[in-house]
């Protein structure tokens, strides 16, 4: 429950422009044309999506309709609910890492910068609290900056780091990762894959081969394979989504620097578009801001609602 009170908490307390803006729309003012003209224009700046926006809209018509409103505020608990509903739907939102496996192999995928180097750090710290022995993989070969991110993360979270040359075999860090977590009994293995470029073919082809060498040396396969994207890129994201999971099936996606977006309506986007569920989200530049993700949570702060109830999505 400490770590939903933390999310609730730091959303209400995060300046969202485009959150603010739909809030403030649900007042005591008449419900006319324009407010639904304002309402989809601010789902469509907000990344919502033509489609998600659509859809709410007409929900909320027809609710108008069905319950006689005549106020804007009188629809705000309505589109709340809405949206609340949109998320829950996928499976598996906001469901922590399934850690049942000794080792549990958890391979972090995504473009450069989207941020998997601090994720793998900020999860390493996670696990370890929960007594979890971690091990952190250095499969970024590609640039030596992130094999000593990593180890400077390793050092500040207290996990052991395996890390080959620059330039060297990712998928043999991988072999190697995993055959010490056997040897030493870790719980889980981290793996911080390079940020390929969804244009390059080579690259993933690469990402392709770590998953093979994962797959068949850890004793219960890959058990998460985590988009990790950045909230910024909005719908930039989802071409990166595609490319990806067609080169090795996505569990989830870990949702970054949510704290410097405007684009709130991404996380719905997410949901309707991947299919595929939020599983954290980045608050902060902290070891502790990577929070589980909780539907009714981040719904009711971003809308500036008080929620009594803090069941997690």
């Amino acid at each position: 429950m400490a770590l939903l009170g933390n999310m609730f908490t730091k959303l209400k307390n995060m300046a969202n422009k485009w959150s603010q803006g739909v809030s403030n729309l649900f007042s005591d003012k008449p419900l006319t044309d324009d407010f639904w003209e304002e309402l989809e224009e601010r789902l469509l700046l907000g990344d919502v999506g033509v489609e998600t926006a659509d859809e709410l809209i007409a929900e909320l018509r027809q609710i108008s309709v069905d319950r006689r409103i005549a106020h804007t505020g009188e629809l705000k608990e309505a589109f709340a609910e809405a949206l609340v509903k949109r998320l829950e739907d996928v499976p598996g939102m906001g469901r922590p890492i399934d850690l049942s496996d000794r080792p549990s192999v958890v391979l972090l995928v995504g473009v450069n910068g989207s941020g998997k180097t601090t994720t793998a750090g900020k999860l390493a710290s996670r696990f370890a609290e929960e007594g979890k022995t971690v091990i952190l993989a250095a499969a970024d070969t590609y640039r030596a900056a992130a094999i000593e991110q990593l180890k400077v993360w390793g050092e500040r979270v207290s996990a052991r780091v395996i890390a080959h040359a620059h330039g060297s075999d990712s998928a043999a860090v991988v072999f190697d990762a995993i055959g010490a977590a056997k040897a030493s009994g870790a719980d889980v293995v981290i793996v911080d894959t390079a940020g390929r470029l969804h244009t390059k073919s080579n690259l993933m082809d690469e990402l392709a081969k770590v998953g093979r060498v994962a797959s068949r040396e850890a004793p219960g396969g890959i058990r998460e394979t985590l988009l990790v994207l950045d909230s910024v890129t909005g719908q930039n994201g989802f071409m990166q989504a595609d490319v990806f999971n067609k080169s090795i099936p996505l569990s989830g996606v870990v949702l970054t620097k949510f704290d410097n977006t405007a684009k709130g309506g991404i996380v719905l986007s997410i949901s309707r578009r991947l299919r595929l569920p939020i599983r954290y989200i980045g608050l902060g530049e902290g070891v502790a801001d990577l929070e589980l993700f909780s539907c009714r949570d981040f719904v009711y702060a971003l809308l500036g609602m008080e929620k009594a109830d803090t069941r997690n999505g």
